[in-house]
């Protein structure tokens, strides 16, 4: 089974005071000894550097890089669908959702991915099957 991996699970992983940990940290054991396919995006790994760093340090910085990166298969956003995902930023005229979303919508699209692991109902109201 391959899964995309959304920042907002990451996030939740990482920090223990988020609402969402332990049920992002039992995910992430589940599909670690499932050995489930995760995938990402770059623009998803810089989101979540951003975020990580602005929120909770370098220390998670760290633990993002060395312990949760190489667990993840991450596919790199091409010229076509940055222009793509911008186009439907643009059409959606929607304050909430985001480019790395949208980049995130058509490479599952293009890889064949239907499930995504995230805590984002966006993913859902796309039709996506939304993670634990």
């Amino acid at each position: 089974m391959k899964v995309f991996v959304d920042t907002s699970a990451i996030l939740g992983g990482l920090n223990s005071a988020d609402d969402r940990h332990e049920r992002a940290t039992g995910a992430w054991a589940k599909f670690l000894a499932e050995s489930t396919l995760l995938v990402t995006t770059n623009y998803v790994v810089v989101e979540s550097l951003a975020v990580i760093q602005g929120r909770l340090g370098l220390p998670a910085v760290r633990a993002f890089l060395e312990e949760i990166v190489p667990n993840i298969r991450v596919e790199w956003v091409d010229e076509d669908t940055h222009r793509a995902a911008s186009a439907a930023l643009l059409a959606a005229d929607r304050r909430g959702l985001s480019l790395v979303d949208l980049s995130s919508f058509e490479t599952m699209r293009r890889l064949g991915i239907r499930s995504i692991f995230t805590f984002d109902r966006h993913f859902r109201q796309y039709g996506f099957q939304t993670l634990p």
